[in-house]
């Protein structure tokens, strides 16, 4: 007799789920790849600006665009690619940016180019390449656009980054310096972030060298306290000491020698004028002994902008000095100058942290809808008549229906909906509905343009005043 064997089953199991993609800002994509395949994504340190963000991005330049024009800057647009050797004399061969951050190539030409990892030494370029220092002096340029450094992506800082940057060729004045930074703190205020700007002054050639060698003989006393970073820039470029952000690195400045105690007198004079200017715009600020900046061109002032719930500086939202050097050392006359850079990435992170309120965008204020395949065409005419007429006009072509067309309208805002259909198009006419009041009027097609101008024109706010005869008031004497 055969034994029965009880055969065990499995269980059926649920088919997993496959992954989400996720994209760089974080949000999921359902949209799954064709089977094998892989989406395409952003290289690291790469990011999308995608619609939604794009308020802030506008609202930031416009206000850099505004505030470099009120104090006298001109527009200036840059290459993104330049010349390697540019960056190396401009910026220093023992720099992080020129030993590790740098993308570089090399050319079917065989040229070394590298992307922008900074603006101030094509600006540099471009003044000496066009002869502006035949012109009026000082020459003032601002510039906004995008960067490249190799870097590890975090708090806003990505290897493709974007700033605004202002520049002062020509003026070794005190006022220059203290103008942009003012111009700074005029344009954090507006934007409704609190900072605090720290100040210095690292000198220049002549008197740099004495306060080099107070340095190198304070850090060689502590050499097995640095970290690997320092332990290399004390032979090759020891200012950058007081520049690292490793924690044991800060511990160790504390008690380092300050520039300030060294400065020559033209060095120190300069430094006393510009502060006392700050004094007199009342512009705060800190004297930050410490504040080196990571490039070699930076002679005398020095400053950044420090959010003012970053105590250490550990991200500048923006920051800049003189750099009275540099176009000679590019091959051009003795020229001083002075500039400032801010990263917009990291002050748009710090305008969404607090909740920046921005402008409302402009909408448009007419929607038109249509009902038939020659009510879409005569649409599509008006829709250009009325663009020309500077009337801000949206519409949806594609759509059928009158129901998801008004939908739209509606979440558009609009205050007003041109509606074509059949009937409107044998008796030549448009319905105009009033999407506040609910109401609707039809009127001759003809006459639409100058209907929706008069009725806009009738909502415009009213600006009242005085009658250019009327004398002031004469003011009561107490």
């Amino acid at each position: 007799m055969e034994k029965k064997t009880k055969m065990k089953t499995s269980k059926p199991q649920k088919a997993k789920r496959p992954a989400v993609a996720t994209s760089s800002t974080g949000a999921t994509d359902d949209t799954q790849p064709t089977k094998g395949k892989r989406l395409p994504q952003t290289i690291r340190g790469f990011r999308d600006i995608l619609p939604e963000e794009q308020a802030y991005w506008r609202y930031l330049a416009t206000e850099c665009e505004q505030i470099s024009e009120v104090y006298g800057f001109q527009p200036i647009t840059l290459p993104i690619v330049e010349a390697t050797s540019l960056f190396e004399r401009a910026v220093g061969k023992v720099t992080d940016i020129v030993e590790k951050e740098m993308f570089s190539f090399t050319n079917q030409g065989n040229e070394s180019l590298t992307l922008r990892p900074e603006p101030t030494a094509g600006m540099a370029r471009a003044y000496l390449q066009h002869g502006l220092i035949n012109q009026p002096q000082p020459v003032k340029w601002y510039t906004i656009g995008p960067m490249f450094r190799y870097q590890r992506p975090q708090y806003g800082r990505q290897r493709q980054f974007h700033q605004w940057g202002c520049e002062v060729i020509g003026d070794n004045h005190p006022t220059m310096d203290a103008t942009l930074m003012l111009m700074a703190t005029n344009l954090f205020q507006t934007l409704g972030l609190p900072t605090a700007l720290q100040v210095n002054s690292i000198g220049d050639k002549e008197c740099r060298p004495v306060y080099r060698k107070a340095l190198l003989e304070y850090y060689r006393g502590h050499r097995k306290e640095l970290c690997e970073d320092c332990e290399r820039r004390l032979g090759k470029n020891p200012l950058r000491l007081l520049d690292c952000k490793e924690e044991g690195c800060r511990a160790l400045r504390a008690d380092a020698p300050q520039f300030v105690d060294h400065l020559c007198t033209p060095c120190r004079d300069h430094f006393m004028a510009m502060l006392e200017y700050l004094d007199d715009l009342d512009v705060p600020y800190v004297l930050n002994p410490h504040l080196v900046r990571g490039l070699d061109y930076y002679t005398r002032t020095v400053f950044e902008v420090w959010a003012a719930d970053d105590e250490s500086g550990k991200t500048a939202l923006a920051g800049g000095g003189r750099y009275d050097d540099l176009l000679a050392e590019l091959g051009g006359r003795p020229t001083p100058a002075v500039g400032i850079g801010l990263g917009m990435e990291t002050v748009i992170l710090k305008m969404k942290e607090r909740e920046v309120s921005l402008p409302p965008a402009p909408r448009a204020d007419v929607f038109i809808a249509q009902l038939s395949q020659p009510a879409r065409k005569k649409a599509m005419l008006l829709f250009e008549e009325l663009r020309k007429s500077n009337v801000r006009v949206s519409a949806s072509f594609s759509k059928d229906g009158l129901k998801p067309q008004m939908e739209m309208a509606a979440r558009l805002g609009v205050r007003y909906t041109i509606i074509i259909g059949q009937k409107e198009i044998v008796d030549h006419t448009a319905i105009v509905r009033d999407m506040e009041a609910g109401m609707q009027e039809t009127f001759d097609f003809k006459k639409i343009i100058n209907i929706i101008q008069h009725k806009l024109e009738e909502e415009a706010p009213i600006i009242h005043t005085e009658p250019l005869n009327q004398k002031p008031e004469e003011p009561t004497v107490v």
